[in-house]
């Protein structure tokens, strides 16, 4: 018997449909080497590995693309081009998008940065990558079946995700055979945008911030003060071990609250290097503070290739009224 292939019960003898989210990876590096065991440790379907020179018509003729993954670690001149086309794709077509950038591209990517869906990596481990690459297609497959999730559902689901990104990140090390070695941050103040002033040499100046006039039951504060503060903290790491009191949160604030005082504006970049941590660890802090209204996003209207962040009013009041009470408390 004769079987019609345009019927809708022919069975076609190509093997199943391949129903895994589909990954493409832009990358000029060598961690595109490792991207199909990633892939495929995630449960991603790799499309491809393009170029970074190759990626802008790969991304307009590129269908059936549910995840980009985007190395830049370095500079490059077609970098804002290709991130601002790729959140435009990304935006239009549902896709998500996961962005590794270097510190000397961190605040241009975060510049550029305009999709919900955009996970924003710097310097990061394999862990990192294997946790960005869970939650991507962790968003794909759950968005199907959003109105089945309850509450008791998402417990589940999110130590799945614990247990699948520890798998994942012992999968990668196995296939490498590469050390699990993980540097110790640096406790160091680290510099201000002055040591990245070499970037934007004749950039026109910009006003200050903080030159508000203070609530006038404002105790007195100085910015020596505040950084006096943030030594103090520092150096608990000369006595006890210091990865016993990362808290990013609290350092950035009181980085903030200084440079406030001090009419300065603080980049993405030199706010990650103030926190002590990683600085992917530090970029999920600066979105959970920026998500809680504690600080805000500032555009350069000078070079739309920096965001600068700033201490909201409100949180600069809060801790100024802190700093006064936490003294009284001292000298009492």
């Amino acid at each position: 018997m004769t079987v019609d292939p345009f019927t809708p019960d022919y069975d076609a003898p190509f093997g199943a449909r391949d129903e895994r989210p589909g990954l493409l990876v832009v990358a000029d590096d060598a961690w595109g080497n490792e991207a199909d065991a990633l892939a495929r440790a995630a449960g991603l379907r790799l499309l491809d590995i393009v170029s970074l020179a190759d990626a802008p018509l790969r991304l307009d003729i590129q269908v059936g693309c549910d995840i980009v993954m985007l190395f830049c670690p370095r500079p490059d001149p077609t970098l804002d081009h290709l991130i601002v086309q790729l959140e435009t794709v990304a935006i239009q077509n549902g896709m998500a998008i996961i962005l590794l950038a270097g510190i000397e591209t961190l605040d241009l990517a975060y510049a550029c940065v305009r999709n919900s869906r955009t996970q924003l990596l710097c310097n990061p481990d394999r862990t990192d990558v294997a946790a960005a690459l869970l939650a991507a297609a962790k968003h794909e497959s759950a968005g199907q079946k959003l109105h089945e999730i309850t509450r008791e559902g998402e417990s589940t689901r999110l130590q799945q995700l614990s247990e699948e990104v520890g798998r994942l990140a012992r999968t990668i090390e196995a296939m490498t055979q590469r050390p699990r070695g993980v540097a110790a941050p640096s406790f160091d103040l680290g510099p201000r945008i002055a040591d990245r002033a070499s970037d934007y040499i004749g950039m026109p100046a910009i006003a200050p911030i903080g030159s508000e006039v203070a609530s006038p039951d404002a105790p007195p504060i100085s910015a020596t003060q505040v950084r006096d503060l943030l030594r103090a903290r520092r150096i608990r790491a000369d006595f006890l071990p210091g990865d016993l009191f990362a808290d990013p949160a609290w350092d950035m604030l009181l980085d903030l609250l200084a440079a406030r005082l001090e009419h300065e504006r603080v980049s993405v970049s030199s706010l990650c290097i103030a926190a002590a941590v990683p600085p992917t660890t530090a970029l999920r802090w600066i979105r959970t503070l920026t998500d809680k209204g504690l600080v805000e996003r500032q555009a350069d209207p000078h070079d739309g290739r920096r965001i600068f962040i700033a201490l909201a009013n409100e949180a600069a009041e809060a801790l100024t009224r802190w700093f006064g009470a936490s003294r009284r408390l001292l000298t009492a």
